[in-house]
């Protein structure tokens, strides 16, 4: 069970949200968009840190996760917590895959492959600009006004 409240945004909290988004941000997020590899501002970052969903805050990844699997997008060995994402069947574009989403907000993030590093043998491959970074020692992303 999560720390966090994982109800989904109303729909009012949803507009206020998705209107904060530029043009690219609402492609990959709200319809299952891909960025260009090794164009997202998160692909080299190594800071110590959490990422979070774009969308309501919601902490997916933990930069100590991070790993540089040479595809050209952020991967990951693990979520921050498996009750903050959902993983979702996409057989688009003539293949099986797993779509990641955000759990709390269904934000799409990106795939999951079972080619990652020990000890999970998993990557999470996400889109630069479906999260957002916050520092060790800095408050979380809070725009449900939730972490309160």
């Amino acid at each position: 069970m999560s720390a966090f409240d994982l109800t989904p945004p109303s729909a009012e909290e949803r507009r206020r949200l998705e209107a904060g988004l530029s043009p690219e941000e609402r492609h990959v997020l709200l319809q299952h968009g891909t960025e260009r590899p090794f164009c997202g501002a998160f692909v080299d970052q190594k800071r110590a840190g959490t990422y979070c969903c774009r969308l309501c805050g919601l902490p997916l990844f933990r930069a100590g996760e991070k790993f540089d699997s040479g595809t050209g997008w952020p991967s990951f060995a693990a979520p921050y917590d498996a009750a903050h994402l959902d993983y979702v069947r996409d057989a688009s574009y003539g293949m099986v895959r797993t779509e990641i989403r955000c759990a709390r907000c269904g934000s799409h993030q990106g795939h999951v492959f079972p080619d990652g590093p020990p000890p999970t043998g998993q990557r999470y491959c996400i889109n630069s600009v479906s999260l957002t970074f916050t520092p060790d020692g800095a408050a979380l992303p809070d725009p449900l006004g939730r972490n309160g």
